[in-house]
């Protein structure tokens, strides 16, 4: 991989410090060791991270130009993946838990990008994060310094945030022409190479509904931990299931 292709993505930290534990070798990339021993440094079995993207259009949530979060999902790195791994963790507060931590901007941000297109956002991400949040060992609370109840799940979603804001999958489409039109349509080839510039060179998962564009996967091995780790793009663990032409990308409906 070329040194074009590599995007360390940093936390661009409005709450809390993360107190993770150091990792004293960060070069050793998930997905891509012999050893498969699961540590606070090294992503296993869920060592492919994927930031998760929706385009919904009708109902529609969100701004009229900007894509939302579906979230942050551990794969392990053959297409499969763990899920609900801790039912302890299970958290049904998660906006109380953020105000405690005085994540105030984040639970905002959330609000407006992180949405709900058939009931409450907090419903949302309290599925987000029982569902995947807890299958990620890099963030378990016996990877913390002085863990105190609760401190990865602000670090969770702080993460699928930033990691987000550094993926504009609106502004890159738009920048190449593509941009929402009932009367239009576009080839997945064209989608692929607009969006492979926001990702190392490297083309995402582009998933469509009824041949209509409804969602993008950014696959990523991580070097360290979930949080404060090295995000490194990796190519899409499952091919799209978009037709190879045709494809619509329709405007989001009024609210």
């Amino acid at each position: 991989m070329s040194i074009s292709q590599i995007l360390t993505l940093t936390a661009l930290a409005t709450g809390a410090v993360a107190q993770l534990k150091s990792c004293s070798n960060n070069g050793t990339l998930s997905c891509q060791s012999s050893s498969k021993a699961p540590t606070c440094c090294y992503n296993y079995p869920g060592g492919a991270l994927l930031q998760t993207q929706f385009w919904d259009s009708d109902p529609s949530t969100g701004p009229s130009d900007s894509w939302t979060i579906h979230g942050l999902w551990p794969d392990n790195c053959d297409g499969t993946y763990q899920s609900s791994c801790d039912s302890s963790r299970a958290y049904t507060n998660i906006s109380a838990i953020l105000k405690e931590q005085n994540r105030d901007d984040l639970l905002s941000y959330m609000d407006t990008y992180w949405v709900n297109n058939d009931g409450s956002n907090e419903e949302f991400w309290e599925h987000e994060w029982s569902k995947h949040g807890t299958c990620i060992n890099t963030i378990k609370p016996s990877c913390y310094n002085n863990y105190t109840p609760q401190e990865e799940v602000g670090d969770f979603f702080q993460q699928v945030v930033d990691l987000f804001k550094n993926l504009d999958t609106y502004q890159a489409l738009s920048s190449a022409g593509i941009t929402p039109d009932d009367s239009k349509t576009y080839e997945l080839s064209d989608i692929q190479s607009a969006l492979s510039k926001l990702h190392g060179g490297l083309e995402p998962y582009v998933g469509c509904e009824d041949d209509s564009l409804d969602q993008v996967y950014y696959f990523f091995n991580v070097a360290g931990n979930a949080i404060d780790g090295q995000y490194v793009p990796a190519a899409p663990l499952e091919k799209s299931n978009c037709p190879s032409s045709g494809i619509k990308y329709s405007p989001k409906s009024s609210n």
